[in-house]
C-alpha cells in the first residue's frame, strides 16, 4: 500500500518512472488518461502504427497538444514530454526507458517486443494476454534470467483473479475455483464478425458497427477471450483447467459458492482447484439477476468447523453447507488501473501476476466444417474459437494453439467443433513465434 508514496518520492527526486506504450487502442487509451495525472510517471514514448489516429485518441483522453510537442526520445526525456513514433523497436531502444507496456493483442508481435525489451533491460507489463497464453511461461523465464519483471496487467481480469488467489492462499484458504463473469450462450461459439453485431446491439449502447472492432469484440462473446484469460490465470497460479474446459454455468454473484464447487459437493465443477467463467444469461437467453459479467471472483473452502462458523458470523457468501464461500469484485477498469502494474514492476520489482508454469492452453476449435486448403483467421474470426484445455492434454494430443491459428491453411477436411492439431495445418516452421512456442513446450512439457 505504498506505491503512490514511492511514486511521489520519485517525482520529488526528479526521477519519474519512464514508461513506453506499444498500442494506443482502448486499453492503452484508458491507461494514458490516468498516467498523465499520476505523480512520478512519465510516458516517455508511445508507438502506434497510425500516429495520427493516436493523436486523436490522446486528445479524447484529455492530453494537451503540447505534451507530445517534442522531436525525439532524448528531448522527451529532458522535457518530461512524450514522443510519438510508429516504430516499436525505436521505443524499446530509447535511453532511459524503465517499463514497456505491450498492448497490441498480437501474439507474435508480443513475443518479439518482449524479447527485445529484455535485451535492452526493460521490465514488461503484458497487456497482450494473447501472447501470454501462447508462450507466457517461457517469456517470464527469460525475464527472470535477465533480472527483469514480466507482469500481467493489473486492471485486466487475469491479474485481478491472480490477486484473489494469492489473497486466499496467504490467508490459508484452499482455493476451489477462481474466475470471472461474462455474457455467454452455447450458440455464441458460432458467432462471426458478420453476425456478432446483432448480439452486441442488444446490450451495448452503440449506434453503428463502425464504432468498434467487430473481430475483437467477437472474441469476447465466442468463448475465446475467456479461454485465453483463464489460461493466463492457471499459468500464473498453478490452478488447472477442467478436463472439458469452461462450461460457463449461469450464476448470480450470490450463487458463486454454490455453482463453482465440485459436482460431488453439489456444484458444477469436475473437480477442485480450477477455473470457471460464469454466464450472465440463462440458457433460455434471459438475464441472470445480480450477475458478475464484468467482475472477478474466488471460491474458497473452510477446512475446519470454526472456519465455517466464521463464514456465517461474518456474512460470507456461503453455499448451503457453509463449507464453501465466495469473494468477488464487481467490475474491472482495465487500462485505468494499469498504473499499479507499472509502479509495482519499477519500484518493487514485483509482477502483479506472472506465469510460473505451463498448466493451461488455448486450442483452436472449428466454428464450422471446413475443407482442406481453407484458411484459418484466428481469434474472433470466422473459422475458429479458443477452447481452454489442460496443458498436459494439449501436449499429449498435439493440439494447435489458437495463437498460431491465423493465416494458415488446413491440410485436410475438418468437422465443426473439432479441436485442431498441428498436423491439421501447414505452418511456417521458421516463424519466430512458432519456434518460441515449440521451445516453451520443450522447456515446460
Amino acid at each position: 500500500m505504498n506505491l503512490s508514496r514511492m511514486l511521489g518520492q520519485r517525482a520529488e527526486d526528479g526521477r519519474p518512472v519512464r514508461v513506453g506504450l506499444i498500442g494506443g487502442g482502448k486499453f492503452g487509451s484508458m491507461y494514458l488518461t490516468q498516467a498523465r495525472l499520476t505523480k512520478g510517471i512519465q510516458i516517455l514514448g508511445i508507438a502506434d502504427l497510425d500516429p495520427q489516429r493516436l493523436r486523436t485518441t490522446l486528445k479524447r483522453a484529455g492530453w494537451p497538444d503540447e505534451q507530445t510537442d517534442t522531436s525525439s526520445f532524448a528531448a522527451a526525456y529532458q522535457s518530461g514530454r512524450t514522443y510519438i513514433t510508429d516504430s516499436a523497436d525505436d521505443l524499446i531502444a530509447a535511453d532511459g526507458l524503465d517499463v514497456l507496456i505491450d498492448a497490441t493483442g498480437d501474439p507474435a508481435a508480443g513475443i518479439r517486443h518482449c524479447l527485445a525489451a529484455f535485451r535492452h533491460g526493460r521490465h514488461i507489463v503484458m497487456v497482450n494476454v494473447e501472447a501470454d497464453a501462447l508462450a507466457g511461461p517461457l517469456l517470464a523465464k527469460h525475464a527472470d534470467a535477465a533480472g527483469l519483471v514480466y507482469s500481467l496487467a493489473w486492471g485486466d481480469q487475469p491479474a485481478l483473479i491472480a490477486e484473489h488467489v494469492d489473497w486466499a492462499r496467504t490467508c490459508g484458504f484452499k482455493v476451489v475455483c477462481a474466475g470471472k463473469g461474462t455474457r455467454y450462450l452455447p450458440s455464441y461459439h458460432h458467432l462471426t464478425p458478420d453476425t456478432v453485431w446483432d448480439t452486441l446491439r442488444t446490450y451495448l449502447a452503440l449506434d453503428h458497427p463502425d464504432q468498434i472492432n467487430l473481430k475483437m469484440f467477437n472474441s469476447f462473446l465466442d468463448g475465446t477471450k475467456s479461454g485465453i484469460e483463464m489460461t493466463a490465470v492457471c499459468n500464473a497460479t498453478g490452478l488447472t483447467p477442467q478436463e472439458d474446459g469452461l462450461a460457463f454455468p449461469p450464476a448470480t454473484r450470490f450463487e458463486l459458492s454454490s455453482v463453482c464447487k465440485p459436482r460431488e459437493n453439489g456444484g458444477t465443477l469436475s473437480r477442485s482447484g480450477t477455473t470457471e467463467v460464469t454466464s450472465s444469461l440463462y440458457r433460455d437467453g434471459t438475464d441472470v439477476p445480480h450477475h458478475l459479467a464484468m467482475g472477478t471472483y474466488v471460491v474458497i473452502e473452510a477446512e475446519t468447523d470454526y472456519a465455517r462458523q466464521c463464514f456465517t458470523e461474518y456474512h460470507m457468501l456461503e453455499d448451503d453447507s457453509g463449507q464453501f464461500a465466495a469473494l468477488y469484485r464487481p467490475t474491472h477498469m482495465i487500462g485505468m488501473e494499469l498504473g499499479v502494474s507499472v509502479a509495482s514492476a519499477a519500484l518493487r520489482r514485483e509482477p502483479t501476476g506472472a506465469p510460473t508454469g505451463f498448466h493451461s492452453d488455448v486450442v483452436a476449435t472449428t466454428k464450422k466444417a471446413m475443407k482442406a486448403g481453407e484458411m484459418l483467421d484466428g481469434e474472433g474470426g470466422f473459422t475458429v474459437w479458443g477452447r481452454q484445455c489442460p496443458a498436459t492434454a494439449s501436449l499429449a494430443a498435439g493440439y494447435l494453439p489458437l495463437g498460431l491459428a491465423s493465416e494458415v491453411a488446413l491440410t485436410r477436411d475438418v468437422a465443426e467443433g473439432q479441436m485442431l492439431t498441428w498436423s491439421d495445418v501447414t505452418l511456417d516452421t521458421a516463424d519466430p513465434a512458432y519456434l518460441f512456442r515449440r521451445e516453451m513446450e520443450q522447456t515446460f512439457g
